[in-house]
C-alpha cells in the first residue's frame, strides 16, 4: 500500500470512529437496540465489500463468456451453470447466441433468430424434416450470407430454420467440423482453426 492508501484508510477509520461515538452518545437510552442495529449495518457493509471483491468470480460463474484469441485461431467456451456450452456468433451481422450441440448435424435457427439475421422466417418453405429428441419437426433450408466468430468468417453457410417452437438456436457438427480441433477439458470447450 502506498502512503496515499494508508492516509485514506486512516481517514476512513477516524471518520467511522467519530460517527460511531456520536451514534452512541445520541442514543444512550436505547443502547441495546442500537447495538443490534449497528451490528446489522456492519454485516450489510461487510457483505457489500465481499460482493464487490468477488464480483469478477460471481460474474464469471453466472454469465461465463467466450474468449476468442484471433491471432491463434483459438476459441474457449466455458461451461455454463446449466452444463451446456454456448457460442455467440454474428449471423449476417446480427449477434445470436447458440447452444453447442455435438449431437446435431446442422446449424438450426429459431424463427426469431432468423428474423434478427435478416431472414424472413414467415416466407420460407418448410419442406425438410429433422429428427429431434421430441420427434420430427419441419425445417426450411437457408444459406447464411456470413457467419462470424471473432475474426473467423464463413460465407454461404448452409443452415436450417425451425418451423416450431424452439428455445435456443443450435450450432451442430456442420459448423464445428470446420475447426481442426475440438476439445472439452476442465469445464471448457476449446476450438482451434
Amino acid at each position: 500500500m502506498s502512503d496515499l492508501s494508508y492516509g485514506n484508510l486512516f481517514y476512513l477509520l477516524l471518520l467511522g470512529g467519530v460517527l460511531v461515538f456520536w451514534f452512541f452518545i445520541q442514543n444512550r437510552e436505547n443502547l441495546g437496540r442500537k447495538v443490534q442495529q449497528l451490528a446489522a449495518w456492519g454485516l450489510i457493509f461487510l457483505g457489500t465489500i465481499a460482493a464487490i471483491g468477488l464480483w469478477d468470480d460471481i460474474r464469471q460463474t453466472a454469465l461465463p463468456s467466450q474468449m476468442v484469441y484471433a491471432s491463434e485461431g483459438r476459441i474457449e467456451l466455458p461451461r455454463a451453470p446449466d452444463g451446456h456450452y454456448y457460442m455467440m456468433l454474428e449471423i449476417n451481422g446480427a449477434p445470436i447466441r447458440f447452444m453447442v450441440d455435438t449431437g446435431a448435424s446442422g446449424m438450426v435457427l429459431t424463427r426469431q433468430d432468423a428474423n434478427r439475421a435478416g431472414i424472413d422466417a414467415a416466407g420460407l418453405p418448410y419442406f425438410s424434416q429433422a429428427m429431434t429428441a421430441n420427434g420430427p419437426v419441419q425445417t426450411a433450408p437457408v444459406r447464411l450470407g456470413e457467419v462470424r466468430l471473432g475474426e473467423i468468417t464463413d460465407t454461404g453457410f448452409p443452415a436450417f430454420v425451425n418451423s416450431g417452437e424452439m428455445g435456443q438456436s443450435l450450432v451442430g457438427m456442420s459448423y464445428l467440423q470446420r475447426f481442426d480441433k475440438l476439445e472439452i477439458s476442465r469445464g471448457q470447450m476449446v476450438l482451434e482453426r
